[in-house]
């Protein structure tokens, strides 16, 4: 059976002092794996404003999301239910407060980059890689 019509969904890219913010799932499909806050657009959302919206709910961090600069397919058409996720990779700046896990996380902290915490979401190390390449202010 092929993967439904994809969700379209974000992540944020959060960076401090040399550190990247990442949460620890809760709920499937992902559950006990590190990856980026993040999840679904609501309807009629901007990505942007989803992305601001999503790492206020999982880390209760207020950032200002500056640009979106990947993409990444998330496609299980084995499993039961069978899914695709399309996450937008946003950079986010929050610059301000401690993050907290909320809803759906269980843990948030930050993370130098050569020293991911493991199990990871697929694709984390590679998106941590292109969000170091993109200019400021481009």
């Amino acid at each position: 059976m092929a993967a439904p019509r994809p969700i379209p969904a974000v992540i944020a890219v959060v960076w401090r002092a040399g550190r990247v913010l990442l949460v620890r799932r809760h709920k499937p499909p992902n559950a006990w794996a590190w990856g980026f806050p993040g999840g679904k657009l609501e309807p009629g959302e901007p990505v942007l404003r989803a992305a601001e919206r999503e790492l206020r709910e999982e880390t209760g961090l207020d950032g200002t999301a500056e640009r979106a600069f990947d993409a990444v397919d998330v496609i299980a058409d084995g499993a039961s239910p069978a899914y695709h996720y399309l996450l937008v990779s946003v950079l986010v700046r929050a610059d301000a407060g401690a993050a907290m896990a909320a809803d759906d996380v269980d843990e948030a902290a930050w993370f130098h980059p050569d020293a991911l915490p493991t199990p990871q979401v697929a694709d984390l190390a590679r998106v941590i890689a292109r969000s170091l390449a993109v200019p400021d202010g481009a």
